[in-house]
Order: C-alpha cells, then structure tokens, then sequence
C-alpha cells in the first residue's frame, strides 16, 4: 500500500479536510470498540457463568500488554496510516466472522475468547499507530488541537456507542451488536484510504530550519555560540562558523547513519571545539585543535595537519565507518552508529537494516535521554495509577455504600465525562495553551485533590459537581500531557513513545485495580481515595520539579 504525500499543511487542524477525514474515521472507529465491548460481554455473560465471562473479558489484555512496545515499533518501520488501516481491517473481519458463527450457531465461548485474544494482539500495533498518525497529517502548531479533537471523539463514542450497542442487542442479540460494530468499524477503512499523508523531516531538519531563520549572534540564545545542522542525507557536510567569541564550541548536529562530514572554521580565536551531537543514538564529540596555534579548523588555514576524530557507539549494528576529507592537509574519521529509524552505511557503503530489536531498544533509549518525554512518562504513570483505582472500582463502591445506586453512579460518571469532554473542547478552540508544562503540572495537582475528596462529599449533587471538577482538571493534563508527548517526540520515533505511554495507561495501571479494590475491604474508602491522590499527585510534582517538562511549550 502506498501513501499518499502532501506538502505541509497550513490550514487548521479544525478546517483542514484532511485532518477532518481522520477524525471522521477514527470516531467512527470508536464507536465499533465501545458497541464491540458491549457486545462481548453480552455474549459472554449469556454463554458461561460470571467468573468465565470476566476471563473472556480479560483475554485481551494480557497480549496488549505483551505486545504493545512491540507495536510502537511496527507502526514506526511500516508507516502509521498503514498499521492503522490494517488493524481496523483485520478487526472488522474478526467481528463479522464471529457475528455469523453466533448467528449460525451456539457455538459457547471459545470464539468469544478467540476474538477477544485477537483484538488485543490488533491493539497492540493499533494504539501507537494512531498516537503517531496525527504528526503525519498537520503541523506540529497544530497537533494540540488534533488532541482536542481526539478528546471530543472518545466521548462521543462513550457517550453514544453503549446506548447504540444496547440497542442492537435489544433489537437482535449479540449477532446483530457484533455486525453493528464491525459496519462502524468498516465505515472508517474507506476514509483512512482516502487521508493523505506528510512525510515529515526528521528532528535534526526541523532544526537546521529554525536555525537558517536565526540571525547570526542569535543561535546560542545570547549572542555568543553558533549552531550548523547537517542536510538528512548521506555523505552531508556542515560547515561551522564561531565568528564572535574564542573557544567557543560550536555544534554540528547530523542523522545517524549518514557520513556527516563538519568542517569548523574559527574566524575569532584559537582552538574552537566543533561538538557533533547524534539524538537517535547517542552523544559523540569531535575536537579540532590547531597544532600551530592560529586557527583551529578541521581545514587549516596556516599549513597545519590538523586531524578531529568523531566516534559514537553503535547499539544497533555495526559500525559505519568513512573518512571524509575536509581540506588538503587535514581529515575527519567519522563512526556513525546504524539508525533505527533508517539504513546505516558499512564500512564499504553497503546498506545495513536495523533489527526491530535494535529499533525497540533506540526508541526506550531516545525516550529515557529525552530532556522532555522521559519525566513526561513518569508523570503520565503516576497520574493513572493515582486515578484508574479511585474512578473505576472506587467509585462503585462509593455509589453502593452512599446508597446512591446505579443511577447516582451514572450521573457521576457523566459528570466527569462532561468535564474532560470540555477540556477538551478548550484545546479544540484554542489549539494551544501557553506554558503547556506548567499547566500541566498545576493540573494534575488540583486534581488529585478533588479525587480525594470525592470519598468526603455529603451528597449526590456534591458529587457530581466534585466529578466534574476531576474530569475538567484530569482532562485538562491529560490533553496537555498528550500533546507534549506528539509535539516533543520525533516523528520518526512516535510510534514507539506512544507504545510506552499506552503501555502504562492502558497495560499496566489497570493491574492497581484489584489491589485497590482489597485496600478499600481493609481500610475503608476514604484512606485509599486520598493515598491515590498522592500517587496521582506526585505525577504533577515530577511536572513541576524537571525544569525541562516545567518549561515546555506547545508550538503555536
């Protein structure tokens, strides 16, 4: 399947037909899950005893979890938009297949099993490929609104889908629920066909772009350091000029994998430093010192040998190595390590195709050196382990014991899905809020608190309106911790950040659940609801207390 390429997207996120095609797809897709998920436990319920139908209920988690950072590599090396239509595609056929066997036959509940096992093995590459889909169709200025729109499609699928997959249950049993979802999820393959996607630079050309556009004395911020960028292709030269101060380092920044050759000229002083630096595999320095004392340069300008050898570490393959000759009396050694994200050069100029492994192991390792996305997991960690036990087994028990019933539980629940439904209108509108890391931070903050006092409102109403408050504050965060996460991250490597972020949100914080459940039969509502909103708490601490994440902005 080949994608098809635009240019960059100038048009809002919110007006942009293209965007619009997307979303239009993936609420569409939503809404199959949410009938789906109604469907099966429907069916499971109706086939075995309740203890069978949880097993069923749960067959697809284990291979989410399993599988999910193998998944983030998947949608990196194929392409997002493919993993996306292939998933819906092969989820589609799953549910009509097992639709016409509970139509045809009573066959129990192994094809029930079946599916559920499948559909979580497909969410595993189906989850990163649609966090990193987004960085495909518009800028990255624009990615915090497309978070927002994404917002608002989730709880219109929760909203609408459980009513629409009640009553196609009501109207024809678990056959016609499970061919309801997979015509909705159907409805989504034809306009994921028809989006169009960008083939974004990577990280490095995005910044030789910015700094093209600083006036020189600009680049280090204070008027004292010069940057170059290398071109993304093989065999780039980078020239390097520190015009306004001596020994002063100057940085050249080139891809892994590529003969990068820098050649830095020191017009103001002796012995310039030229730094290269590789963000896809690893930090490497390059020193240029002029034996005679004049001019340090890879080229010297008074006659000198003056030599600079690069060397990085290869954690992938093995390592590419050129010798690139800078000028008539000097030269540079370059060891590049093998990219994950492309082909590496061999000794000889023979490409060398990194294994997922490799690429599965440069994804975590850009994710834990990344000033910004590494504290940002672990704020995102905290903020759902502090918040899933509280609002999916809390809150039942709080309902039961106030004796607010199912119905007060309902309007709890739409409490808090009004709120985060308006955060997410506001970055919709919007597109972005300033000091996006901040806000965060103070975010998760009040909203802990508001998760802990839930457990000591007197009444329903008081109930609701606390809801509404956890919804609005944790929707908040969560939509700016979203966006930071597609605006900081390379698109090269998205797909493999968003595996990590799903693998905590939606792999490994839904295991608190039951020990929260056995917290609260020990020592009561009020003591676990406010534990858990320290551990969601620390997450805004962690936020606030990185200078880096403090800092982040969204681009606007």
């Amino acid at each position: 399947m080949t994608a098809t390429l635009i240019p960059p997207a100038t048009a809002q996120a919110h007006r942009d037909p293209n965007v619009l095609r997307w979303l239009g797809a993936y609420t569409s897709s939503m809404l199959g899950d949410s009938v789906y998920y109604l469907a099966l436990s429907w069916a499971a319920v109706q086939a075995g005893s309740p203890a069978q139908a949880g097993l069923v209920m749960s067959a697809s988690a284990l291979p989410r979890a399993v599988l999910m950072l193998g998944g983030g590599v998947v949608a990196d090396r194929f392409g997002p938009r493919r993993v996306v239509i292939g998933s819906d595609a092969v989820r589609c056929a799953a549910v009509l297949a097992v639709a016409a066997v509970l139509f045809l036959t009573s066959p129990g509940l192994w094809p029930l099993a079946l599916l559920a096992m499948v559909f979580g093995t497909v969410d595993a590459v189906f989850m990163p490929a649609v966090g990193a889909l987004p960085a495909r169709l518009t800028e990255k200025g624009q990615l915090a609104r497309v978070q927002g729109m994404r917002g608002l499609a989730i709880r219109l699928a929760s909203v609408v889908g459980a009513p629409l997959g009640g009553l196609a249950v009501a109207l024809g049993g678990a056959p016609a629920a499970f061919t309801l979802a997979g015509l909705l999820i159907a409805l989504s393959l034809p306009l994921l066909i028809s989006v169009r996607v960008r083939d974004l630079p990577d990280e490095e050309t995005e910044k030789t772009e910015q700094t093209e556009k600083t006036e020189p004395g600009d680049a280090g911020g204070d008027g004292s350091g010069a940057t170059a960028m290398a071109p993304t292709g093989p065999h780039a030269a980078a020239t390097v000029l520190d015009a306004a101060r001596p020994d002063m380092g100057a940085i050249a920044r080139g891809p892994a994998g590529s003969h990068a050759t820098a050649t830095g000229t020191d017009l103001a002083g002796p012995h310039a430093a030229v730094t290269a630096t590789d963000h896809l595999a690893g930090p490497y320095t390059a020193t240029v010192t002029d034996l005679a004392g004049a001019h340090a340069a890879a080229t010297d300008r008074v006659g000198s040998h003056a030599t600079a050898t690069a060397t990085a570490t290869d954690p992938v393959g093995p390592h590419a190595a050129a010798t690139d000759p800078v000028g008539p009396h000097g030269g540079v050694t370059v060891s590049a390590p093998a990219a994950s994200r492309a082909r590496a050069a061999d000794p000889v100029g023979s490409p060398v195709r990194a294994t997922a492994w490799g690429d599965l192991k440069a994804g975590l390792r850009y994710i834990r050196r990344h000033r910004v996305l590494a504290p940002l997991m672990v704020a995102i960690a905290l903020g759902d382990l502090g918040f899933v036990g509280p609002l999916n087994v809390g809150l039942t028990l709080l309902a039961d014991r106030r004796g607010w019933g199912a119905a007060g539980m309902g309007w709890v629940l739409a409490g808090f899905g009004a709120g985060a439904g308006a955060a997410s209108l506001l970055l919709t509108v919007r597109g972005r809020l300033p000091r996006a890391g901040l806000v965060a931070g103070y975010a998760i903050i009040a909203g802990c608190v508001a998760i802990g006092a839930l457990a000591y409102v007197p009444g329903l109403v008081a109930a609701v309106v606390t809801a509404v408050l956890v919804g609005l504050l944790t929707g908040l965060s969560g939509a700016m911790c979203g966006a930071l996460l597609q605006t900081q991250a390379d698109p090269a490597y998205l797909g493999r950040v968003t595996s990590v972020s799903s693998l905590v949100s939606l792999g490994l914080t839904p295991l608190s659940m039951p020990f929260a459940a056995a917290a609260i039969g020990a020592w009561g509502l009020g003591p676990v609801f406010v534990a858990s909103a320290v551990v969601c708490g620390l997450g805004g601490a962690v936020a606030l207390a990185v200078p880096a994440l403090r800092r982040a902005e969204l681009p606007g």
